[in-house]
């Protein structure tokens, strides 16, 4: 009986993992008018989700500037802004999207590296455990 326990759990498993990689991608990219650094965000997400995501993903480019409600019903406080909303964790990146990797990961499209997070703009590693005491460092 044990080993037919494996196997289903073996089989929900993979079965999993199959419909992890059918997912649709729900984006939307929050921009702050024609600017060079609002197309190059547009250029990276779009060849990264055609390459990574072809035809399972949707990609809405709001300009805060047309839609500011959008902006605030999502309380964007810098732009580009991306926003995932599925699958599932709601995930956030903000920057001109020019880092490849850090978009992926960011996407749940490849794992993190080792046990650390390393922090994109000052390459120092983050420890992971959660923060004690009432957030002023000294515990």
């Amino acid at each position: 009986m044990e080993n037919n326990e494996f196997e289903n759990t073996t089989q929900k498993f993979e079965k999993a993992l199959d419909e992890a990689k059918k997912a649709k991608y729900v984006l939307r990219l929050f921009i702050a008018g024609n600017t060079t650094r609002s197309a190059q965000a547009i250029e990276n997400i779009q060849e990264i989700c055609e390459k990574q995501l072809k035809g399972r993903y949707t990609l809405e480019v709001v300009d805060i500037y047309q839609q500011p409600e959008l902006a605030r019903g999502e309380q964007i406080i810098a732009a580009p802004t991306l926003i995932k909303t599925l699958p599932l964790p709601l995930r956030r990146i903000i920057g001109d999207l020019s880092s490849t990797e850090r978009i992926l990961v960011g996407l749940n499209l490849q794992p993190v590296d080792g046990q650390s997070e390393i922090h994109h703009r000052t390459g120092k590693e983050q420890d992971k455990r959660p923060e004690s005491g009432d957030g002023d460092g000294k515990g």
